[in-house]
């Protein structure tokens, strides 16, 4: 008689199937990501040069590459390395509830149910689809070769501002951000347009019986806001603030001056500090951020 085959339990299976839904990902990390890192971690403790018959040469410098690069000044900006990196990050603060409220508030909108709703999301997600570069080119085209001036002086120099600074004592570091994105308009839509997908996603998965047992208790709209829609997205919040977070990381200056160390100036040993002291501040940053949005996740959880 044949054996029967012991069947798989369902748990084992499960484990099975994620070990294959992740593992592109790990083949890709490894290949694409672990093995570069590793490489550039070496580099940057290395002054590296080219031999004569072609090649990389490797001189052991220690930490020395570190020590050079905070005391080089940037190129670019006039500015020294640990400066640069306390702009990125402020900069980088300040717009990260700029682009997540705004794509919450965006989403909200394209949520509604009214006349033209398909209309007015492809008007919103046409820059993102396109880029915004080729939006821009067609709005120029369309005015005779005219750059459109899409919000500057909105705020700048205007009477807004001094009501803000001479009258309500707004600082102007906290003003100052408000009005780069007012006069950079578009770039504020293409960078929240992911997230506004994932917020409309979200949106639409809530379950209408909730909405409906909020009604039935006399809830208005600002308390089913907060009592209903803002506790059923919590965790998509979170997966958003992460992913602006590396968005905004991923187009920051910093990149540049790494490039711009190891292939304008030659000094690839300093480049790789560079880099790697730039991936451990994300990583730092972004582990703040997490451990911050776990609590508040678990909080509203319970």
């Amino acid at each position: 008689m044949k054996k029967k085959r012991k069947k798989i339990s369902f748990r084992t299976m499960w484990k099975i199937h994620g070990v294959i839904f992740v593992a592109p990902f790990l083949i890709g990390f490894v290949a694409f990501f672990l093995l570069p890192l590793i490489n550039t971690i070496y580099y940057s403790f290395n002054e590296v040069g080219v031999g004569d018959q072609g090649g990389m040469t490797f001189k052991w410098v220690g930490i020395q590459n570190y020590i050079d690069l905070f005391r080089t000044e940037v190129t670019t900006t006039n500015t020294t390395m640990a400066r640069l990196f306390t702009e990125e990050n402020s900069t980088m603060l300040l717009s990260l509830p700029l682009i997540v409220i705004f794509s919450l508030f965006m989403a909200l909108l394209a949520n509604q149910k009214f006349k033209g709703r398909a209309i007015v999301r492809l008007l919103f997600f046409l820059p993102i689809i396109l880029g915004i570069d080729v939006v821009m080119d067609m709005l120029t085209i369309t005015t005779g070769g005219t750059t459109l001036d899409t919000g500057s002086n909105l705020l700048s120099g205007s009477y807004v501002t001094i009501f803000l600074v001479r009258t309500l004592n707004v600082p102007m570091r906290v003003l100052y951000p408000i009005m780069t994105y007012v006069e950079n308009i578009f770039d504020l839509i293409s960078q929240a347009g992911v997230q506004t997908l994932v917020y409309l996603t979200a949106l639409q998965s809530i379950s209408p019986s909730l909405y409906e047992v909020a009604k039935m208790e006399g809830a208005t709209a600002y308390e089913t806001f907060w009592k209903v829609t803002i506790p059923s997205i919590m965790n998509i919040t979170f997966f958003v603030v992460i992913y602006t977070i590396v968005d905004l990381f991923l187009k920051s200056s910093i990149a540049e001056e790494a490039y711009a160390f190891a292939f304008t100036q030659g000094k690839i040993g300093v480049g790789s500090a560079l880099s790697i002291v730039y991936v451990g501040n994300v990583i730092l940053v972004l582990a703040v951020a997490a451990l911050l949005l776990r609590k508040v996740v678990k909080k509203n959880e319970k």
